[in-house]
């Protein structure tokens, strides 16, 4: 690896080599030789004179780029689709004279695009439906296990560990309805010509209309695509970007709504993300166990959710059929957006498959706040038990205010069920009281609602995805 230059973190830290793979230059250059190659053949079935031979002889060398000589002859003609034409030519001679016939830079710069971003969308997928499983899991294991809920971050009406994670999971099923929508409507630009009138091809076949409307469609089934767009300048439109980037945000969004939860979490000592045995958590406190992992996701995912202004800033800037300050913006913020999104799935993986959970510091934590969620109960049994509720809601109101005096000015325990014992108004004894301690009466319906989500919603794309199932994180550092 180079010292003495910039190396991006995406691909040395956090992105997978398979998401790398995708975005390489050898992914980019060999899809413009299929396109090249598949122009070909159709102009040859629609009637130009083009010879088997001379196709035979372009998917020979196919595979085979000779970035030499195109990074060469760039140097020269300062355009990178003309060099690699030219480098094809080189080692194609018979087929030199047909390469690229008929056809703009955005014949294979835009449909290469299409199709490299299809398939980083099929591999984020492939590891969000992995995500999603993981985390099912997880939810269903834990769904009976009662702990303290939280709005604002204050305690809070008690709900189960795995029914928090049901929100975590619903998240991420709905990203995966967004992503599977965008990839089912993505089209090819297909073979528009220099400002998306298909002239040259006009021209091509002798102004045979009914050919150049063949043209499209046998580009898109060659390239596995349900079909091109109907119409477009000589780009396909960068609204396109917009949707994929903000898809891929959806999912940053999730992992960090998931990530924050788990950071507050180990703060509390009550779930932990994993912690290897030789990991250090500090340079200094030799004793920390930071989230780093989770950190990481809030951080990468910041970076793709910020991401989103890039494409839209992008498609508001285009003149008319086109220009090219697209080109430079493009070049990072795709591939850079799919890295990123990868390597938060990868950690989201990692995390979720090795969360421990702490059942004792989260039952300590919730008996000592439930007295205060189980007023309600209490007064309902000490109404019973024949007490006046109006007289009771008032009594009780007070005798929290000292037990939190208690615990937050003289920093003692909760004494709130001793205050309620004392008082002759309720006709409770003490081990009546703590009788109704038992977390299990104040989650509600939560182990059912996780189990309905779980059979609903989640099971079934498990089930339909389970040939994707089986993704190991691929964590670098």
């Amino acid at each position: 690896m180079s010292t003495d230059r910039y190396t991006s973190p995406l691909s040395e830290r956090y992105a997978s080599k398979e998401m790398q793979y995708i975005f390489s230059q050898d992914m980019k250059f060999k899809t413009w030789r299929k396109l090249w190659i598949a122009l070909a053949e159709i102009e040859k079935d629609l009637g130009l004179n083009i010879t088997q031979e001379q196709i035979d002889e372009l998917k020979e060398h196919q595979d085979d780029i000779n970035y030499d000589v195109a990074r060469a002859r760039e140097k020269e003609v300062r355009h990178d689709v003309m060099s690699h034409v030219y480098a094809y030519g080189q080692q194609c001679p018979k087929a030199k004279g047909i390469i690229h016939l008929g056809a703009t830079s955005c014949y294979v710069g835009d449909n290469t695009d299409i199709i490299v971003m299809t398939e980083a969308l099929k591999l984020v997928r492939k590891k969000l439906v992995n995500v999603i499983y993981e985390l099912s899991k997880f939810a269903d294991k834990y769904k009976d296990l009662p702990t303290l809920g939280f709005t604002h971050f204050q305690p809070a009406q008690p709900t189960t560990v795995g029914k928090r994670a049901s929100l975590w999971l619903q998240d991420f099923t709905i990203d995966l309805e967004d992503l599977d929508y965008v990839i089912d409507n993505m089209k090819l630009l297909g073979s528009k010509g220099t400002t998306g009138t298909q002239a040259s091809f006009l021209e091509l076949f002798d102004g045979d209309l009914s050919k150049v409307d063949k043209l499209d469609p046998m580009l898109a089934e060659k390239m596995g695509f349900k079909g091109c767009m109907s119409v477009s300048g000589q780009t396909y439109s960068r609204k396109i970007d917009m949707k994929v980037i903000n898809v891929l945000a959806g999912i940053a969004s999730s992992a960090t709504k998931m990530a924050q939860d788990i950071r507050l979490l180990q703060h509390l000592k009550e779930v932990e993300e994993p912690f290897e045995k030789s990991q250090i958590g500090s340079s200094a406190m030799a004793y920390k166990r930071n989230p780093m992992r989770s950190e990481r996701i809030c951080s990468l995912s910041r970076y793709v959710i910020i991401d989103t202004l890039n494409p839209a800033i992008t498609e508001v800037s285009q003149w008319f059929e086109r220009t090219l300050d697209d080109s430079a913006n493009k070049r990072l913020s795709i591939p850079e957006g799919f890295l990123a999104t990868d390597g938060i799935l990868d950690l989201c993986l990692n995390v979720v498959d090795g969360l421990v959970v702490y059942p004792k510091v989260i039952e300590k934590h919730l008996l000592a706040e439930l007295p205060f969620m189980a007023t309600e109960n209490i007064m309902m049994d000490a109404v019973k038990a024949g007490g006046d509720r109006q007289e009771l809601h008032e009594k009780i109101r007070e005798l929290s205010m000292e037990a939190g005096k208690t615990v937050k000015v003289e920093g003692k325990d909760n004494n709130l069920l001793e205050l309620i014992a004392a008082d002759p108004a309720f006709h409770l004894s003490l081990d009546e009281l703590k009788a109704s301690m038992d977390p299990k009466k104040y989650v509600g319906c939560s182990a059912h609602q996780v189990e309905k989500f779980l059979t609903e919603v989640v099971n079934p794309i498990i089930e339909e995805n389970k040939d994707l199932l089986g993704v190991t994180a691929e964590i670098n550092v």
